[in-house]
């Protein structure tokens, strides 16, 4: 019965860490396109390649390598 509880509370805060990050994403994903849509006449080039950047960036400047990418 402990090992049940056990693997349904791992479960459950699996489930809300990814949904977390998934509603994040989706926000910031509408905010980019408004930003498009204001500022760059919908035209999604400027943010897609400045989001390409951004991330790398990310990645990179804690530990100065790309590893994480490995992961994937």
């Amino acid at each position: 019965m402990a090992r049940r509880h056990h693997r349904l509370s791992y479960f459950t805060s699996s489930f809300t860490i990814v949904l977390g990050l998934v509603l994040i994403w989706r926000g910031i994903w509408y905010v980019l396109d408004e930003v498009d849509r204001v500022f760059f006449g919908g035209n999604y080039i400027f943010t897609a390649v400045g989001g390409i950047i951004a991330g790398f960036l990310v990645l990179y400047l804690p530990d100065k390598n790309l590893n994480e990418i490995r992961k994937l």
